[in-house]
């Protein structure tokens, strides 16, 4: 598949409603042709409503969507020029590899020989070159994954969806299973929609997230940013964990603050919120711990659990401002409960958040 098939796709203030419940709710985003982007966000927010919509297996109740600069709004899934792979990836157990492949190609009118040279092409090209006879109950659940999109490359479609597609996975695939998708996706060029609630997942394979809630966007933007700089208290939460701690913001100028939070003191950006009480996202990361009492510019604290997790610790901490969720990569002398420590703030992973 070449640069020139990738389509963009827009939604222009699209709705999506089942009676008197919203699913979606006035909707606008677009999405460059060739890059991947996820649809993130907790059951019930959206996003496979949002999925199913691009696909044509649903129809909007208003607004537009466009795939390229056609407006694909009233047509349905087999015009579209998009394929979807399913989360149970829904694969013909009565047939061999080659004939679920070939299946798409067949019913849109190729020759048995046709589709099944496009279905062995497909097959070489998700690295499953020489599996053509073996049936799905044959296959581990990671080529269970790779037949799945397969199938779905064969139709050499401009869009690529997929619903969940990991979480059929055990914890020791998910990782090779997303890295082999997102090398697929550069290689072949090919626009994808990808639906998950794993924040871990999303920012190791996205370009763009768009973070869902409520039938809504709640923030839009590249991984880092929205790690980094959520919008709200509820993409700080969703986007990975965060302690959540109140401060007193001073203004400084017109795009810095300098906030107190108990004894510490940082200068971030202030995001457009007033001088006065604020509250602050704090990333477990971006705490550093020292033994020993405060010293001046540290927060004094006492831990109270501590959890070895092979490649890092994890400590709650009781300070003057609640307690704190806490990471460190610091395995060889951990603390322990009770253990006295000052904290201090990392350059990173600390923002300002709107409630």
């Amino acid at each position: 598949m070449s640069a020139d098939r990738a389509v963009g796709i827009t939604f222009e203030g699209v709705s999506k409603s089942y009676g008197d419940v919203a699913a979606v709710r006035d909707v606008s985003f677009s999405i460059a042709p060739a890059s991947l982007v996820t649809l993130l966000g907790p059951s019930g927010c959206g996003k496979t409503t949002t999925l199913r919509l691009t696909a044509g297996l649903e129809t909007p109740t208003a607004g537009r969507i466009l795939i390229g600069d056609r407006d694909v709004t009233a047509l349905t899934a087999t015009d579209r020029n998009v394929s979807m792979v399913f989360q149970s990836y829904a694969l013909f157990p009565h047939m061999t590899v080659l004939d679920n492949v070939a299946y798409g190609p067949s019913v849109t009118g190729r020759t048995r020989r046709a589709a099944q040279a496009a279905a062995r092409a497909s097959l070489a090209t998700v690295g499953l070159a020489g599996l053509e006879a073996r049936f799905p109950s044959e296959l581990s659940g990671g080529q269970q994954q790779r037949v799945a999109i397969a199938r779905a490359l064969v139709l050499e479609p401009g869009v690529l969806l997929f619903d969940e597609p990991l979480s059929n996975l055990d914890a020791r695939l998910r990782r090779q299973v997303r890295e082999e998708i997102r090398e697929l996706q550069r290689r072949l060029r090919i626009t994808v929609v990808y639906v998950t609630h794993d924040q871990e997942e999303a920012l190791a394979v996205s370009d763009r997230i768009i973070v869902m809630n409520n039938g809504r966007i709640a923030q839009d933007g590249r991984p880092r940013d929205l790690y980094e700089r959520p919008a709200d208290a509820f993409v700080a939460g969703f986007m990975g964990e965060a302690n959540r701690v109140t401060g007193v913001l001073e203004r400084l100028d017109g795009e810095t603050g300098r906030v107190t939070i108990g004894g510490l003191q940082y200068t971030l950006p202030h995001r457009g919120l007033p001088a006065g009480v604020v509250e602050v996202a704090i990333r477990p990361e971006a705490i550093l711990i020292e033994r020993g009492p405060a010293t001046n510019g540290a927060l004094l604290g006492t831990v109270s659990h501590a959890a070895y997790l092979g490649s890092r610790m994890e400590y709650s901490i009781a300070t003057e401002i609640g307690g704190l969720f806490v990471t460190s990569p610091t395995v060889s002398e951990p603390l322990s409960r009770g253990d006295m420590v000052a904290l201090t703030l990392a350059d990173h992973g600390v923002t300002l958040i709107r409630t």
